[in-house]
């Protein structure tokens, strides 16, 4: 009995000996932040990095499995002075180069700033990550985007973030699927997010505002729903699908303010507008071209600053375009095949609520309301206006056409 025992314990110590367990780590017991990094088994762990200002002038590399990075909140500051252009966080297997398999699974961060200057590049850079997760991360001020994922597959998630006046997109999301990105604050970066030969992004309850470009631009992704944000003032379009979308909803959307329009289908097939609120775009609200087909716009309201009692809550002329009253409808460009436009309220509109440049085809345009429609039109010009040899049904609209004398 004895000897087994003997035997049974020199199995225990020799197994301790070879495991390797995750560990915690605490970022000031070492000589800098590369180093904390550096000490992380293969096997993870938890870095707690505490509150202070970190210079740095080379990107901070991640480079194991199973890690989570966690800072004091914005008061963790890392401070990238590289003007070379590079990232302040690289999150990449460390032989990616060698081998373009290798992935890393479940790396996150959380709770801590990243800034930079016009000539550093991205917050965070992340490829080949699987199942990353962002949470609480105040990016802001970075020469490239505030986050990029690429080629991060199974399922990405950024939550909580806010992500603010960096020099290219907040979040550029590359060859990745299955990704959420919800409950995040965007603000004056070049376009918020785009997603680029991805699937299945899920884009929920996110606020953005006062962007240099486009709010969301989506290509090349089918499956994806955006829905329930705010997208305000941007300096080009709200909601921007184009090559090869398909199969994806956006809905109850509050786009307000755009300079440029509100969804641009550049090239969209199947996909489902509803449920959108679109005031003060200023060129178009919805934009359908010759490339996108087969698709919905139902249930959504198209408006000026109408507040009642025969009042705009801003001035039809302003010294910026920006300060001005507008609203505006959908627009169809010649070759469109396919789509139904049902069941919409367009209302103080300079535009008609519906129209096309070109001919179309196959347009069913039912049970819309239409109320001060064509303010800079020519008087008595159609609210529901398409070109000779179009094939469209236009059936109980209220009305199709300006009315001749006042109700």
């Amino acid at each position: 009995m004895k000897m087994l025992l003997l035997l049974l314990c020199g199995c225990v110590l020799s197994l301790n000996a070879q495991t390797v367990f995750p560990v915690a780590i605490d970022a000031s017991k070492h000589p800098n932040l590369q180093a904390a990094f550096d000490a992380v088994p293969e096997s993870g762990g938890l870095v707690t990095i505490p509150p202070g200002n970190y210079e740095i002038t080379e990107p901070l590399r991640l480079k194991t499995a199973e890690t989570r990075v966690v800072g004091g909140g914005a008061a963790t500051h890392i401070l990238n002075k590289n003007e070379s252009g590079a990232p302040a966080f690289v999150l990449r297997p460390p032989n990616l180069d060698t081998d373009k398999k290798a992935r890393l699974w479940r790396v996150q961060m959380a709770d801590l700033r990243i800034s930079g200057n016009e000539k550093s590049g991205d917050g965070i850079f992340a490829e080949g990550i699987q199942e990353i997760y962002l949470e609480g991360v105040s990016i802001d001020h970075n020469g490239g985007h505030g986050i990029q994922l690429k080629d991060c597959y199974e399922d990405p998630r950024i939550a909580d973030c806010i992500i603010t006046y960096n020099k290219k997109s907040g979040i550029e999301i590359i060859g990745c699927h299955d990704i959420v990105v919800n409950a995040n604050h965007f603000e004056e970066n070049q376009d918020a997010l785009r997603c680029v030969d991805s699937f299945n992004l899920c884009m929920n309850g996110n606020n953005i505002d006062d962007h240099l470009g486009n709010g969301v631009v989506i290509e090349n992704t089918y499956g994806s729903v955006v829905s329930g944000n705010m997208i305000e003032e941007c300096n080009g379009t709200a909601i921007i699908l184009d090559r090869d979308c398909y199969g994806i909803t956006l809905s109850a959307n509050v786009i307000a303010h755009h300079l440029k329009g509100g969804i641009d289908l550049r090239d969209a097939c199947g996909c489902t507008l509803s449920a959108n609120t679109f005031t003060i775009a200023h060129e178009f609200s919805v934009r359908v071209s010759g490339d996108s087909e087969r698709n919905t716009i139902s249930g959504n309201t198209f408006c000026n600053t109408y507040v009642g009692v025969g009042k705009d809550k801003r001035p039809a002329e302003s010294p910026t375009p920006m300060g001005i009253d507008e609203g505006t409808g959908v627009l169809l460009e010649g070759g469109v095949n396919g789509l139904i436009i049902n069941g919409n309220t367009f209302a103080g509109l300079s535009t008609a609520a519906v129209w096309s440049r070109g001919v179309v085809q196959n347009i069913l345009v039912t049970s819309n309301l239409c109320m001060d429609c064509g303010r800079k039109l020519a008087k008595n010009s159609d609210w529901m206006a398409f070109e000779q040899n179009s094939r469209v049904v236009l059936k109980d609209n209220l009305p199709d056409k300006a009315p001749s004398s006042p109700p």
